[in-house]
């Protein structure tokens, strides 16, 4: 037989044959027990990387263990197809956004397949096709009819030259937009949003019913929603009926307000600027509008603010305090308005400094309450009230609820709870998304689209010039339709929906993905979910997984499945991180200097000459350090590349990619081919594992290796996934297997049936071959995941350490089951011992069972 290993032949092989028995497919049998595994789907840029190849990856070794385990597996994958990417690939190339996206994915799809990932493609979805968002507007609907999604006035980047809102994410550092480079302003526009904020409690107390999510994400989610207890607390202005609005966490710090900041973009502005400050209000109002949020809000940033020329009163203690507007204050926060206590917060202390505003001491140290002169510095922490009229002398804690009680009473204030978070914008002015199924009619407002009338589908004849707002806007032969309610002329709403909404909900499609009469058979997907294992990147750890908890819990209210939760458990793997050179002398992207550019026995700029840092970073084009999956697989196989990125770390650290790793995991493979290639050519050897007891020392010895190596290995997958010690004790047995002394005993063939099996999730193909070299007529991967047997564990003979003095003096082989008395009889008639004890005096013998006795001598 060839002993030479070839990859790429039996890689394609085996693909071939899996794809034409239908190895993969989702099995229907309801006695075995589901199990769900889950990656999140890619967007489909054209191209694999090796995050893709490790994420990917993880997920198949665990959904072919399943399937080993007895479970039936469903382990679909699908595309995230909506986006700009795919607007701007029209405007560039001048192709349709369709075309390019598909084209990707079938490439994508090839990609992934060369893999050997145990996909079921029966189950594809991409969620830019029609039949899959038909039922995003069908959801849609759903959150329309429960009061969920609405339309607003709402303050939003706006891009003056695309004419087009962008997302904070599309704002760079320096306020401008990403594509056309115009400076963002902030303009007020009618947007729809879904009520989250309605779920905000659940959302938050929901996190506890998560035990297999990494308490970092779960903290990550916590505080994005942002509980806060606090008080609601009304400023009346100065001359007018109006009141501004406040919410603090910190009612016990009120007698110290000293100037309240009204959001520039605020209502009541105008109207309680005075008209010597009109023209300054005016222009600072026209300023902040061309700053995005993210500026805004920077706590690196100097705050910028001006007096309005206002004034409200303090119904705490009927002072007059000026009202201010300033940049760091936003409108979509809160009330839009905060009160100034500069003795008691930061960011206050250094506005006041700034303005030359008053700044008084309310709450000071316990062991200090009589220091109540100007400080130096804001004091943050709880301590004893002072300066506060009726609650002087109480501890902050008590101070807060007593005057919120006060407030109450008085009719100025109320007790309130409040999030940090806001409902979600979800309208796009976007071609390239999922249409949102309303109609616009002048008599009958917004008018959903009748179910019957759905999908509403993207026009093709539109022109993409990435200016001027939507390309849906311009299209009237689209835009104008008649109304479904009354019938008279009416206008296509001509938003599209955020793409987080496509991925709000795909894997509960992915449970009935061919379903054209529903959204999903609600049988399917109460018997399929909650998904066991959902596998992604930390990056995702707040948005899409938490807006895929609240369409959960928004349509399991519709009625339509009985659960809480859609992800089980959730591992966030560590990024692929590649060798990186950079010039420090250099700013920007100017920095990085592409791997293959650099010698690296002296790495230099090819440019200036000058030496360049090495590090390792995450993997991307613009640093110049990816490696290309199939440059990778061409040069050492699919099996090989799983090896390396499941050994090189644990699944949730960051990978550091080597060569050298590489060309380790390749010559294990090596190994076990020529190990079992070798077997099956001896014709010495029994090919068969028989249930003989082993007689000889040597047989007890590799049945315990092969033994422990089912429970390690078991254990290793089984809850924590943690495959780098589990390839590792693979390793071991094939080690053991190697130096066996006894390889014509029925013992070996059993330890080379175990190699294969338990090496099948990580390396399917060559398992696979080796597997039917056996001669076997089924797939390795539907074999029984073995059990190790206990009785195999227990050793008939350990080694006992001597020592004298503990220091190690020799070693004997002593039966297993002997007690300290045994242990120590057997030490002081050793050799080793008898050399160092005659005629010594012993003033003690320590025994450890199992392991060592030693001898304390004077």
């Amino acid at each position: 037989m060839d002993t030479r290993y070839n990859p790429a032949e039996i890689e394609q092989k085996w693909q071939n044959k899996w794809t034409e028995v239908g190895i993969d497919k989702t099995s229907t049998d309801s006695n075995k027990p589901k199990f769900y595994a889950l990656s999140m789907f890619p967007y489909p840029s054209g191209s694999l990387h090796m995050g893709h190849v490790r994420n990917y990856t993880i997920t198949d070794v665990i959904a072919r263990l399943k399937r080993m385990q007895g479970y039936r597996v469903l382990h679909p994958m699908g595309w995230d197809a909506f986006g700009l990417p795919a607007e701007n690939a029209a405007i560039k190339r001048g192709v349709p956004p369709s075309k390019w996206t598909y084209q990707n994915i079938e490439q994508m799809r090839s990609q992934l397949k060369r893999l050997g990932l145990s996909i079921d493609w029966d189950c594809e979805v991409a969620t830019c096709s029609p039949d899959y968002y038909k039922w995003t507007q069908w959801i849609f609907l759903q959150f329309f009819q429960a009061g969920l999604a609405y339309q607003k006035e709402a303050a939003v980047n706006w891009d003056p030259i695309d004419q087009t809102v962008l997302a904070n994410e599309q704002v760079d550092n320096e306020g401008r937009s990403w594509r056309s480079g115009a400076i963002v302003e902030r303009k007020l526009l009618r947007q729809w949003f879904f009520k989250i904020t309605d779920y905000a409690e659940e959302l938050l107390n929901d996190l506890d019913k998560l035990p297999g999510w990494p308490e970092r994400v779960k903290t990550m989610q916590a505080n994005w929603i942002g509980k806060s207890t606090g008080a609601y607390l009304e400023f009346p202005v100065v001359g007018m009926d109006e009141k501004i609005a406040v919410y603090t966490t910190r009612p016990d710090t009120v007698y110290g307000v000293s100037y309240v900041v009204l959001a520039p973009e605020h209502p009541l502005t105008k109207q309680v600027t005075t008209s010597e400050e009109l023209e300054a209000v005016e222009a600072f109002i026209k300023e902040v509008s061309n700053q995005s949020e993210l500026e805004r809000t920077a706590e690196d940033k100097p705050k910028k603010g001006i007096p309005t020329g206002g004034k409200v009163i303090n119904p705490f203690t009927g002072e007059e305090v000026p009202i201010w507007i300033a940049d760091y204050v936003l409108y979509e926060y809160g009330t839009g308005a905060v009160m100034g206590v500069p003795a008691h917060d930061v960011r206050d202390f250094k506005f006041a400094r700034e303005k030359d505003l008053p700044i008084k001491v309310v709450v000071a140290r316990a062991d200090a309450a009589d220091a109540v002169l100007i400080p130096n510095e804001a004091y943050t922490e709880p301590g004893i009230v002072v300066n506060s009229d009726l609650f002087n002398g109480m501890p902050s804690a008590d101070a807060k609820k007593a005057i919120v009680e006060y407030a109450e009473k008085q009719g100025f204030g109320k007790a309130r709870v409040q999030y940090r978070l806001r409902d979600w914008l979800i309208s796009r002015q976007r071609y390239w998304g999922a249409p949102i199924p309303i109609i616009h009619c002048d008599d009958c407002g917004a008018v959903p689209v009748p179910d019957q009338d759905l999908p509403i589908q993207l026009p093709e004849n539109v022109e993409f010039s990435g200016r001027g707002g939507s390309p849906l806007a311009q299209l009237e032969s689209w835009v104008n339709v008649d109304c479904p309610s009354c019938g008279k002329p009416a206008k296509r709403e001509t938003d599209t929906m955020d793409t987080f909404i496509d991925s709000s909900w795909y894997y509960l499609r992915f449970t009935d993905a061919k379903n054209d009469k529903q959204v999903f058979d609600s049988a399917k997907v109460n018997d399929w979910m909650p998904v066991n294992q959902y596998v992604g990147g930390i990056e995702h750890a707040i948005l899409h997984l938490l807006y895929s908890r609240f369409f959960t819990k928004v349509l399991r209210d519709r009625g339509l499945f009985n659960f809480d939760e859609p992800f089980q458990h959730l591992l966030t793997q560590g990024m692929v991180q590649g060798l990186t050179y950079m010039n420090p002398n250099k700013g920007g992207k100017d920095k990085w200097v592409a791997s293959s550019l650099v010698n690296p026995t002296n790495p230099r700029d090819p440019d200036t000459g000058e030496p360049l840092q090495q590090l390792y970073t995450t993997m991307s084009k613009s640093k110049g350090n990816g490696v290309a999956p199939e440059d990778v697989i061409a040069k050492y196989g699919v099996d090989t590349a799983r090896m390396f990125v499941l050994f090189k770390a644990p699944p949730e650290k960051d990978l550091e990619w080597d060569e050298a790793d590489v060309e380790g995991q390749f010559r294990f493979l090596n190994r076990v081919w020529r190990l079992v290639t070798e077997f099956v050519d001896n014709p010495q050897s029994s090919k068969k594992s028989k249930n003989q007891e082993p007689k000889s020392k040597v047989e007890k010895d590799l049945r315990r290796a092969i033994h422990t190596a089912i429970k390690e290995v078991s254990e290793d997958v089984d809850s924590e996934y943690q495959f780098n010690t589990a390839i590792s004790e693979l390793m071991k047995l094939s080690n053991a297997l190697s130096d066996a002394k006894c390889k014509d005993s029925p013992v070996y063939p059993e330890g080379i049936h175990t190699l294969i099996l338990m090496l099948a999730p990580f390396a399917p193909h060559i398992a696979e071959e080796l597997w039917h070299l056996l001669g076997k007529d089924d797939s390795v991967h539907t074999a029984n995941w073995l059990k190790h047997d206990p009785e195999a564990l227990i050793a008939d003979e350990i080694t006992l350490v001597i020592q004298i003095n503990g220091k190690k003096r020799g070693d004997l082989q002593v039966p297993a089951q002997l007690d300290k008395a045994g242990l120590e009889k057997y030490a002081r008639e050793s050799e080793a011992a008898q050399r160092h004890i005659e005629n010594k005096t012993i003033k003690k013998v320590i025994v450890v069972p199992g392991k060592l006795v030693n001898f304390v001598i004077g």
